[in-house]
């Protein structure tokens, strides 16, 4: 994992939070703020594509960051594959566990290397279970490392029109902050489907 010092500037926040751009036809478009509300970057996600995927910018120069792609074309178990696009350097994968995920959403975090490095679960089977019959009740993540420590926490914010979720990252995380950055963005388009 690049320590800070490597990273663009976009990805050394312990704050971020994500919002689904409202009245958007075709595709999703996605905004990442920091901590002081500035927006840092953006995604957007490929309209009329078979298979997923996103790219993440800088919003202060439009320069690609990460690219999120999946090679499956259903959306059931898919591994989403990150992409440092500056470097071209592959990060890791994001699978989302498909039949989990029908009761309490829960994801696999994967390193370079395909090894299991930490999940993403959300909090409470109860709260989970309601938020998919009653859209107003916000869902809560927990990201932990592969050796139980967590890493970070994602919290959906109630508003009945806009999509918004925070992530506070916790300081030394163990993994990637590039990685937490793609599963925010995914956490915000999976949320779309289910709405």
């Amino acid at each position: 994992m690049a320590s800070k010092t490597e990273l663009y500037p976009a990805f050394t926040h312990n704050i971020y939070t994500f919002r689904r751009k409202v009245f958007r036809i075709f595709g999703g478009f996605f905004q990442v703020y920091d901590e002081y509300g500035q927006q840092i970057m953006h995604s957007e996600q490929a309209s009329f594509r078979i298979r997923e995927d996103f790219t993440v910018y800088a919003s202060d120069n439009n320069q690609p960051l990460l690219r999120i792609k999946t090679p499956q074309m259903l959306d059931l178990g898919s591994t989403y594959y990150v992409t440092d696009m500056q470097t071209m350097e592959p990060l890791g994968a994001l699978r989302r566990k498909f039949l989990m995920s029908m009761f309490k959403d829960e994801w696999t975090i994967l390193s370079a290397v395909d090894q299991d490095i930490g999940k993403v679960t959300e909090q409470s089977i109860i709260g989970a279970l309601a938020s998919r019959f009653i859209n107003l009740i916000p869902q809560t993540y927990i990201v932990t490392s592969s050796m139980g420590v967590q890493a970070a926490a994602v919290r959906q914010h109630f508003n009945p029109f806009v999509l918004r979720y925070s992530m506070t990252i916790n300081p030394n995380p163990e993994i990637d902050p590039r990685l937490l950055v793609a599963m925010g963005i995914l956490l915000a388009s999976i949320e779309r489907r289910q709405e």
